[in-house]
C-alpha cells in the first residue's frame, strides 16, 4: 500500500502543465485558428513552429483530422446504419471545427470534447 502512495505521488509531481502567455496568444489567434481547417492543419505549425498556444490548437485540429479520416470510412463501408452514423458524425466534426475555431479566435485553450485529450503534437 505504502508503494502504490509513493508511485502516485511521483506520477502527480512530474506532470507538467503548459502556461501560455498573453503575448503569444495575441500574436497566434488567427494562425491558431487556422489549425482547424481540415487540410491547412499543418500550416500554422510550420509558419510558427515555437508558439505554445499554436502547438496546442495544431494538436486539436490534427486529432480532429485523424478521427473523421480513420473513422468515416469504416462506417460508410456499412450500409444504411453506418451512413446514418457517419451523417451525424459528420455533423459533430463540423461542430467541434466550430468549437475548435472559436477557442483559438477568444484566445481559450480548452480542448475539444470527447477526443481532445490525445496528444500527438507534444
Amino acid at each position: 500500500m505504502e508503494e502504490m502512495k509513493n508511485c502516485c505521488a511521483t506520477e502527480e509531481t512530474t506532470t507538467t502543465k503548459v502556461e501560455f502567455t498573453q503575448e503569444d496568444i495575441q500574436d497566434n489567434k488567427i494562425l491558431a485558428a487556422f489549425s482547424y481547417f481540415f487540410y491547412l492543419v499543418m500550416i500554422p505549425l510550420i509558419a510558427n513552429p515555437t508558439s505554445k498556444y499554436v502547438r496546442f490548437h495544431a494538436n486539436q485540429g490534427l486529432v480532429l483530422l485523424v478521427f473523421s479520416m480513420v473513422i468515416f470510412p469504416i462506417l460508410l463501408i456499412i450500409p444504411i446504419l453506418g451512413w446514418i452514423v457517419s451523417f451525424f458524425g459528420y455533423i459533430f466534426c463540423f461542430i467541434l471545427t466550430i468549437i475548435g475555431i472559436y477557442n483559438a479566435l477568444t484566445g481559450k485553450t480548452n480542448r475539444l470534447p470527447l477526443i481532445g485529450k490525445i496528444d500527438i503534437i507534444k
